[in-house]
């Protein structure tokens, strides 16, 4: 048995290390290929806020079938599901409404990048400079002593 697990980590040293050639020779393709992402990935409190909602809103929708099927069955348990089902929707609103606003609030506080062109940039520039100047030049005026006006 060591011997086959060693022969499977010899294949793949080699394969590893002949690069991407040694696809064509041994036919082999790997099993995905990576592509950029065409979408910048979600936030995680608005990931998490739709992955709960995605949940409370499948749930719900199971439990409006269970209804259906109560409802037509003619089941005593019919009234009380379908008060359940009128929460559960109501519940799962608030989910989806909770995905919106949790985004809104995501992109204000952090989704801001702020890149100034170049021209805000050179007037930036030179405020600074003028700045650094004004502090170098000596101030007119009487001289302080200790730091207070004398």
């Amino acid at each position: 048995m060591s011997g086959e697990i060693r022969a499977s980590t010899e294949e793949s040293d080699t394969w590893e290390s002949a690069g991407s050639d040694a696809f064509m020779d041994t036919g082999r393709r790997p099993l995905w290929v990576e592509e950029p992402a065409t979408r910048r990935r979600m936030a995680d409190p608005v990931r998490t806020a739709a992955v709960r909602a995605v949940i409370i809103v499948a749930l719900t929708l199971v439990q409006a079938m269970v209804t259906f099927l109560c409802t037509l069955a003619g089941s005593w348990l019919a009234f009380p599901v379908v008060i359940s089902t009128v929460v559960s929707t109501v519940v799962a609103t608030w989910a989806v409404l909770d995905v919106w606003v949790t985004r809104q609030v995501w992109v204000q506080r952090y989704g801001v990048q702020s890149q100034p062109s170049s021209t805000a940039r050179a007037l930036r520039r030179e405020r600074r400079r003028g700045r650094r100047q004004e502090r170098r030049e000596p101030r007119d005026g009487p001289p302080r002593v200790g730091g207070a006006a004398a």
